[in-house]
Formats: C-alpha cells, sequence, structure tokens
C-alpha cells in the first residue's frame, strides 16, 4: 500500500449563507466538508475549468437553438395551415345578395365575440390543438 500523503490545513472564513450550502452539499452527498471544499477548490483552479464551462454553456446553447428550430417549424405549419384554410374559404365562400350580406355582418360579430370568448377559454385551460389532431389520428387508426 503507498503511503498517503499529508495535506497541509488552511483556515477560511465563509459567510453564514455559504457555510450553509457547503454543509448541506456535505450531508446530502455523505461526504466530509473538507473533501468537498478541497474538490471546488481544485475545479477553480483547474486549467480545464474555463473549458469546462465553455462546454457546458456550448451544450446549453446547442439545446436552445435545437427548441428554437422547432418552434420555427411548428410555427410555419401553423401559418401555412391558415394560410390554405384562408385561401379555400375565399375560393369556396359565395358572396352573398346586399340584403342578406347585412344580416350577414351582424351575425358575424356576435360569432366572432363567441369565438374570442372560446379562445380565451381554451388557451386558459383546455387541450392544446396538437394533441387532440394526434388523440382523433390515434382514434382513426386501426
Amino acid at each position: 500500500m503507498a503511503p498517503r500523503k499529508k495535506k497541509a490545513q488552511i483556515s477560511v472564513y465563509l459567510d453564514p449563507a455559504t457555510m450553509g450550502l457547503l454543509a448541506d452539499y456535505a450531508a446530502r452527498r455523505d461526504q466530509p466538508q473538507s473533501l468537498i471544499a478541497e474538490a471546488a477548490i481544485a475545479s477553480f483552479l483547474s486549467p480545464d475549468a474555463a473549458e469546462q464551462r465553455e462546454a457546458a454553456i456550448a451544450k446549453r446553447l446547442d439545446h436552445l437553438d435545437r427548441r428554437m428550430a422547432r418552434l420555427e417549424r411548428d410555427l410555419g405549419i401553423a401559418v401555412e395551415t391558415l394560410a390554405v384554410f384562408v385561401r379555400f374559404w375565399l375560393a369556396t365562400t359565395p358572396a352573398l345578395p346586399e340584403p342578406a350580406a347585412l344580416a350577414a355582418r351582424a351575425k358575424a360579430g356576435e360569432r366572432y365575440e363567441a369565438f374570442v370568448a372560446a379562445l380565451g377559454r381554451r388557451l386558459a385551460k383546455g387541450p392544446r390543438l396538437v394533441q387532440e389532431v394526434a388523440d382523433d389520428q390515434a382514434a382513426l387508426t386501426p
């Protein structure tokens, strides 16, 4: 068995909040506080510390980049869906004669108010359309 190297002892003054964090961390890991402090100091003084932090930040940025790409894709799908619907609706809905158009405009105001209220309720608590489409598709697939 190789002889153990004698460790040097130092005195460090920590503010109570930092001392509490150290004590809690050491207790959770069931390790002595001196071992945790030694590892933290070694990590801080390590020449690789900057590279490790940079790698961690790069990993987080990559994750955020992927999420942004998915959001852009989803937004593009939503915009295209709306555009196709509006184009289809405009192409297939005939114009109404003037007396009927006045009544339709009045009814449209009522329907719009109901639509906005329903949209508000759905955004507040309801399931998302994506989930409903997936559920409907699963129900249709034998």
